[in-house]
C-alpha cells in the first residue's frame, strides 16, 4: 500500500475538519433514558438542526421518551446501550462513536442515584449508613461517569469545539450542590453527598490533565437545582414550590452555560445560574 505525503496528509485532515465544521456538533448524553438526560437529548435535538446525538443508557428499549424521540429525529439521533456498571459496554458504545461519527464535542454526564426502594435511601443518621448503598452511589455517581470520559477522550480530542462555535469540546457532569464540603451545613445523605464529591474531584483531576496536555477539552461540574423528577420527587415535601424547577428550565439553563463555556472554566463547578459553588 503506497504511503501518503505529509503534505497530502495534511489536506485531508484540513478537508476533514472543514467538513466536520459544516455538519454540526456530535454530543452524547449519557443516563438519556429519562429525566434532565433525557430532555437534554430533546433540547440538543431541537436547537441546532445539524447537531448529531448519541444517547446512551442501560436498557433504551424500555425508554419510551428515547423512542418518541427516534422516530422525530431518525437520522440525528443514536441511541447506545451503555451500563455504568460494565465497563466493557462504554469500550463498545467509545467505539461505535468512533466509527460512525469519528469525534465528539461533547459529553454529558447525566447519570444519578438517590434512592431505589429498598436498596438505597438517603440516610438520615449514621447509624443508617451502610457499606453496599456507598459502594452502589460511588459505582454509579463517580466511578461510571469518570470511566465513560476516560474512553471519550480520544473522540473529545478529535472533536475539539470544531462545528460547534465553541473554542473546545466540553465534558459536564451534572454534581450537586450536596456534594460542596464547604456548603456542607445539614450533614446526612452520606451516600449521595460523598459520591458526588468524588466525582467532583475525579474531574478536578481530570481537568487539570487535559490543560496540562493542552487538549483542546474542557470539563465543569453542574448543579442543576432541585428538579421535578423521578430522583427528586420523593423528597420534595419541604422545598418551596418556587425551588422546584421543571426538566426544561434547569436543562435550558445549563445549555446556555455549556454553549458560553470558555478554556478558562476548565475544572471549574457551576450552579444552574452560572454561579460558582465553593468545593
Amino acid at each position: 500500500m503506497a504511503s501518503h505525503s505529509p503534505r497530502l496528509l495534511s489536506v485531508i485532515r484540513r478537508a476533514f475538519s472543514i467538513s466536520s465544521s459544516s455538519l454540526g456538533g456530535v454530543s452524547m448524553v449519557q443516563g438519556a433514558s429519562r429525566g434532565i438526560g433525557l430532555e437534554f437529548v430533546k433540547q440538543l435535538l431541537e436547537n441546532d438542526d445539524k447537531e448529531r446525538v448519541i444517547a446512551t443508557c442501560r436498557n433504551p428499549s424500555a425508554s419510551t421518551g428515547l423512542i418518541h424521540l427516534k422516530d422525530k429525529f431518525e437520522d440525528r439521533l443514536r441511541i447506545l446501550p451503555l451500563d455504568l456498571t460494565v465497563e466493557s459496554s462504554i469500550e463498545a458504545s467509545a467505539l461505535s462513536i468512533k466509527e460512525t461519527y469519528g469525534r465528539l464535542n461533547l459529553l454529558i454526564n447525566a447519570s444519578g442515584i438517590l434512592s431505589i426502594p429498598e436498596i438505597i435511601h438517603p440516610e438520615t443518621t449514621l447509624n443508617k449508613v451502610e457499606k453496599s448503598s456507598l459502594m452502589l452511589a460511588y459505582e454509579v455517581n463517580a466511578v461510571g461517569p469518570i470511566l465513560v470520559i476516560k474512553h471519550m477522550w480520544p473522540l473529545l480530542k478529535e472533536g475539539g469545539g470544531n462545528g460547534t462555535g465553541r473554542s473546545t469540546a466540553v465534558v459536564a457532569s451534572l454534581s450537586a450542590r450536596v456534594a460542596s464540603i464547604g456548603d456542607n451545613r445539614l450533614g446526612g445523605w452520606h451516600s449521595y453527598r460523598s459520591s458526588k464529591t468524588a466525582l467532583n474531584q475525579l474531574s478536578k483531576t481530570v481537568s487539570v490533565e487535559f490543560a496540562r496536555k493542552k487538549d483542546p477539552i474542557t470539563c465543569i461540574l453542574l448543579h442543576p437545582g432541585t428538579v421535578d423528577t423521578d430522583l427528586s420527587k420523593p423528597f420534595q415535601r419541604n422545598i418551596p414550590p418556587d425551588k422546584i424547577f421543571s426538566k426544561e428550565f434547569s436543562v435550558q439553563k445549563l445549555l446556555s452555560i455549556i454553549n458560553n463555556v470558555k478554556s478558562h472554566d476548565n475544572g471549574k463547578f457551576f450552579a444552574w445560574d452560572g454561579q460558582e459553588i465553593p468545593w
